[in-house]
C-alpha cells in the first residue's frame, strides 16, 4: 500500500509542478524532472514527434546527463528510419483500438529474460540502435512511454537508470504510462497558455504584435541599453488617409489596407534583425530594432514609406524615428524614447514628408539618396514581397 501512496504523490506532485510552470520549457522540464523522481531513475528527456521532418526532436534532457547532452537541445534529433518503433507506437491509430503501453529496453539487450530480437516484434538493427545508446551514455535501462495528445501521437518520455540499478519492470512500465498521460494533460494545458499569452500580445486584424507587447519589448530594451549600451531605435507610423477610405469605401476596405501595410512593415522590419514589427491601434504601426545602427534603421524606415505610398488607395505614411543612437539625451525610460520617436512622427505629418523624421538631427527630412545605399538584393528582396 505504501508504495501505492507514494506513485499517487507521484502523480499528483507531477501534474502540480507542470501547472506551475510558466513556459514551455518549464513544463518540458518539470515533466522530465517529475518523472525521473517518480521512476527512480537517474536520467530524463521528453521528446516531441515531428512528423513533417520524419525525426523526433528531443525537448529537454533532465537528470544526470551524460557527456554532450544538454538541458535544452537546439538540434539533437533522431531520424524515425532508425527506430521504427516510433512510428508503430507513435501512430495516428492504435492496434486494437487502444492506447499503447510503455515498454523496457536494457543495455544487455535483454528483457524480462527475452533476448531484444523478439522483443515487440522488432527485429536486431531496432534493438541495436537503443541499445548502443544506452551502452554509449553508461546506462543499464530505461522505460520509454509514448505520449497521446489530443488523440494523436505527440512524442515520448524517456526514463533511465544507470548500470547497476534494479532493471525497470513490467510494473514501472504500466505507472510510466499513467505518468506519460499526466505529462500530456500538463503540455495541452501549456499549449493552451501559450495561446492565450499570443492572442494576449497581437493585433487581431493584421497578425503583428500589439501595443501591450512593444511595451513589454521596449522596456526590457531600454534596460539593456542602461546596462550595456546596446542601440534601441523606435520607429513610430501613422497611415494617411484611412479614414478617407473607410468613409469612402467602407471599413472592410480599410481594414485591408490596414492589413497590407502590415505586411510590408512586416517585410521591412525582417531586415532588421530581431526586429519587432507592431500595430499600436487605429492607424498607428512601429518599428522596434534593438542592435542594429540607427542609419541603417533610417535606411529601412525610407524603404518603407516608398513602400507604404506604392499601396492602392492609401496616402503613404508619416514615419517618425527615435534612437539611442542619436544625439537625442539620455533615454532613462522607455516613455521618453516613445515620446521623441511620437514627436518626429507629428513633424513629418505636418510636413506630408513622405520619408521618415528622425529625432536629435533638427527635424530634418532623411532623404533615402542622402542615406547609406542599400544593396541590390535588398530591394529585389522587398519589391518581390510586395502583397
Amino acid at each position: 500500500m505504501g508504495g501505492d501512496d507514494a506513485r499517487l504523490r507521484a502523480v499528483v506532485s507531477l501534474a502540480q509542478t507542470m501547472a506551475a510552470a510558466h513556459t514551455p520549457r518549464g513544463s518540458w522540464r518539470a515533466a522530465a524532472l517529475g518523472a525521473c523522481e517518480a521512476l527512480g531513475g537517474s536520467f530524463a528527456a521528453l521528446s516531441v514527434w515531428e512528423r513533417g521532418r520524419g525525426r523526433l526532436r528531443v525537448l529537454v534532457n533532465a537528470g544526470e546527463r551524460a557527456e554532450g547532452e544538454e538541458e535544452f537541445p537546439e538540434e539533437e534529433a533522431y531520424p524515425v528510419h532508425r527506430f521504427p518503433e516510433i512510428t508503430e507506437f507513435l501512430h495516428e491509430r492504435w492496434a486494437g483500438g487502444g492506447e499503447p503501453d510503455a515498454w523496457v529496453e536494457t543495455a544487455d539487450g535483454v528483457v524480462g529474460g527475452t533476448p531484444c530480437v523478439g522483443v515487440r516484434g522488432y527485429g536486431r538493427g531496432y534493438c541495436q540502435q537503443r541499445v548502443a545508446a544506452l551502452r554509449r551514455r553508461r546506462r543499464g535501462c530505461c522505460v520509454v512511454a509514448p505520449i497521446v495528445l489530443h488523440g494523436r501521437a505527440w512524442g515520448e518520455l524517456y526514463v533511465a537508470r544507470p548500470v547497476g540499478q534494479p532493471v525497470f519492470g513490467r510494473e514501472d512500465a504500466d505507472f510510466a504510462t499513467v505518468l506519460a498521460a499526466v505529462v500530456a494533460a500538463g503540455i495541452s494545458q501549456t499549449e493552451r497558455l501559450e495561446e492565450v499569452r499570443k492572442l494576449a500580445f497581437t493585433d487581431p486584424l493584421t497578425g503583428l504584435a500589439n501595443r501591450r507587447a512593444v511595451d513589454v519589448r521596449l522596456d526590457e530594451a531600454v534596460e539593456r541599453h542602461r546596462a550595456d549600451g546596446a542601440v534601441v531605435s523606435l520607429v513610430v507610423c501613422d497611415l494617411n488617409g484611412l479614414k478617407r477610405v473607410n468613409d469612402t469605401h467602407g471599413h472592410a476596405v480599410g481594414d485591408r489596407l490596414l492589413e497590407r501595410f502590415g505586411s510590408v512593415l512586416s517585410r521591412c522590419g525582417a531586415m532588421l534583425p530581431g526586429a519587432l514589427a507592431a500595430r499600436l491601434g487605429g492607424d498607428e504601426f512601429c518599428l522596434l530594432a534593438v542592435g542594429p545602427e540607427v542609419d541603417e534603421v533610417i535606411r529601412v524606415a525610407a524603404e518603407l514609406c516608398e513602400r507604404a505610398a506604392e499601396l492602392e488607395l492609401g496616402d503613404g505614411v508619416a514615419c517618425g524615428i527615435a534612437s539611442t543612437g542619436d544625439p537625442i539625451g539620455p533615454v532613462v525610460s522607455a516613455r521618453r524614447l516613445f515620446r521623441l520617436a511620437d514627436a518626429a512622427q507629428y513633424r513629418a505629418k505636418a510636413a506630408r514628408s513622405t520619408e521618415p523624421v528622425v529625432a536629435g538631427r533638427d527635424g530634418e527630412v532623411i532623404r533615402l539618396a542622402d542615406a547609406p545605399p542599400r544593396s541590390p538584393h535588398d530591394r529585389r528582396h522587398l519589391r518581390g514581397s510586395r502583397p
